[in-house]
């Protein structure tokens, strides 16, 4: 009796151990998404980080479906100019940190650690991450560009006829206002 409810014990630990497994491969993703909810960037509004002082929430009845996941906007006028050509306000490398793919592995970066450097939206895992990027921009931004294939080949995505990853990454180069110093960064620290 206590062999057959051992041997039930040790098969279902071993059925959730695969099955986590399984869908922690399932939830690293091309765009970065709310785990709960499935929304791209925890539903800010990719606008309002380049019109507002702050990103603001989006709201559901404004979602648009881009990239095989959806986007929440504050408006409908900001759902349509995201519309036009999401690849202006979405964010670099689909929302992954650049810090850390400019050093070589993956991290989610957080909608609300951000900077707007040369018109491109950079998300980070950590205030320590965004500020790493800062005295440092144009190397980090060419490191992780250099990175980002390889790292973003194996990220999941809806679509499995185009890789999701390749129309992620936007900043080719560092552009050649940071390679110069020159900076319009636009900071959020909270």
């Amino acid at each position: 009796m206590m062999r057959q409810i051992s041997e039930q014990i040790l098969t279902i630990a071993v059925w959730l151990t695969l099955t986590l497994a399984a869908q922690a491969d399932g939830l690293v993703t091309a765009i970065v998404t709310d785990p709960l909810t499935g929304v791209a960037i925890d539903g800010y509004d990719p606008v309002s980080y380049f019109t507002d002082p702050e990103p603001q929430p989006g709201r559901a009845e404004f979602e648009y479906d881009w990239g095989g996941v959806p986007w929440y906007f504050e408006s409908a006028a900001n759902r349509d100019v995201f519309r036009r050509n999401p690849s202006v306000y979405a964010p670099q490398f689909g929302g992954h940190c650049l810090t850390s793919l400019s050093r070589g592995y993956l991290a989610d970066g957080k909608p609300r650690l951000y900077v707007i450097e040369a018109m491109k939206l950079y998300f980070f895992y950590s205030s320590a991450n965004r500020d790493a990027f800062l005295l440092s921009k144009s190397t980090a931004i060419a490191d992780a560009g250099k990175n980002w294939p390889k790292l973003s080949q194996d990220l999941s995505g809806p679509d499995a006829d185009t890789p999701v990853a390749a129309g992620l990454y936007f900043a080719a180069a560092a552009p050649a206002s940071v390679a110069a110093g020159q900076t319009d960064a636009k900071v959020q620290s909270n």
